[in-house]
């Protein structure tokens, strides 16, 4: 269980084997005789991660393994000289969830494709002897990967090799723990006030919509959020958090809030037609090499994606049965967006974005385009391009 409640249902990894646990003990030993105490340059930092854990590792860390590719976001943000400077392993989803941000920033930084890749504390995957042989400073864990990690023994084996691992998290809670992840990787990294402007400027931004959603008394839209659109099978969607939780703070009742245990769950597609939401917001992504995409048939949001190619894509989903009268697609309140803001500070844009949808006349002045492009000039080496939301008949 984590700090912010039932984490989302998935499988538990399986438990290593006592023959895995003894071999990275023993790689661990040889690689401390090798040597692995703190270079001259480096000193300790204990710090407390959002899950409530305290930790203390090797600083400024110059070998860290991202357990997700999309972690990249916010080291980017903060090394925006070379993300991948001090990155030793990754996860490999930035490649299979969101492959527009793989093409962008290996254009820059050809080397990513050389960063070992690991399996994932959710399948049961992630190799404890590669880590092992890497020598990482720190290991950096999302909130979504905790609790599989934790009871599966992945962390405890990590910290008996002396591996220190931290969970961060964009996702489940984000109004919550985005500012506490900033901070956090900052200290870690040694870029304290890079990830206080981060912090900052977020900060700023989400609390214009919060300071005007206050103020407003007429009745609140009620909203679907269509997850992974196209990708998954209808009607997967959020409850209070993620994406839900930025609509939920952008003045709409999502309608799928509280109906499933967990962050994420599927709704069945009648009660999305009989409930008849005033607003449906479906995600995606450039899925090319996720796992069952098919081409053609989810909203490929990201860098290279053009307003015309995502709007038709987003019209397809229109043709699910009994979709075309809801008052969503009748209206035009019919709306995608990219899948990947919710794995980053970057998501102060889209509740922007959301609040102007729910509020055309109070939010008329915001640009959330703006906000967007700015975070990008002020804070990442990639530049602004390509097409993250649109609206279904603009």
């Amino acid at each position: 269980m984590s700090l912010f409640g039932t984490s989302r249902s998935s499988p538990l990894a399986p438990r290593r084997s006592p023959l895995v646990l003894a071999l990275a003990l023993v790689l661990a030993m040889v690689v401390q005789l090798a040597g692995s105490q703190p270079t001259a340059a480096q000193g300790t930092t204990t710090v407390t991660d959002i899950v409530g854990r305290t930790v203390t590792v090797k600083t400024p860390v110059e070998r860290a393994i991202l357990a997700e590719g999309r972690q990249t976001y916010i080291v980017a943000s903060l090394d925006s000289d070379n993300p991948f400077k001090r990155v030793v392993g990754w996860g490999d989803d930035l490649r299979t969830a969101d492959y527009d941000s793989y093409l962008k920033y290996q254009e820059q930084f050809p080397s990513l494709t050389e960063i070992p890749v690991f399996g994932s504390p959710q399948s049961g995957t992630f190799s404890v002897e590669k880590a092992v042989d890497l020598q990482p400073d720190v290991v950096i864990f999302s909130l979504d990967s905790y609790a599989p990690a934790r009871d599966s023994g992945l962390i405890d084996t990590l910290a008996k090799v002396n591996i220190p691992s931290v969970i961060i998290d964009f996702r489940q809670q984000p109004l919550e723990t985005t500012v506490p992840s900033i901070l956090l990787i900052g200290r870690l990294f040694g870029r304290e006030a890079a990830a206080q402007a981060v912090a900052d400027y977020y900060t700023q931004q989400v609390n214009i919509v919060f300071a005007r959603v206050e103020k407003i008394k007429a009745p609140q839209p009620t909203v679907f959020i269509l997850r992974a659109a196209g990708l998954l099978e209808c009607c997967g969607t959020f409850g209070r958090a993620n994406l839900g939780i930025l609509e939920e703070r952008a003045g709409a009742t999502n309608i799928a809030a509280g109906l499933f245990p967990g962050w994420s769950g599927t709704l069945n597609p009648e009660k999305v037609l009989t409930s008849d939401p005033d607003i449906i917001v479906a995600t995606g992504s450039n899925w090319t090499y996720s796992p069952g995409s098919v081409p053609g048939k989810y909203v490929p949001f990201g860098y290279s994606t053009t307003p015309e190619v995502a709007r038709a894509a987003l019209r397809g989903l229109t043709d699910q049965p009994g979709w075309s009268g809801l008052k969503a697609v009748q209206s035009g309140k019919f709306y995608g967006v990219w899948h990947q803001f919710y794995n980053a500070p970057m998501h102060c844009a889209v509740l922007q974005q959301f609040a102007k949808w729910n509020y055309p006349e109070e939010f008329a002045d915001i640009d959330p385009e703006a906000t967007f492009r700015t975070y990008h000039e002020k804070f990442l080496p990639i530049t602004y391009s390509g097409t993250f939301w649109v609206s279904l008949n603009d």
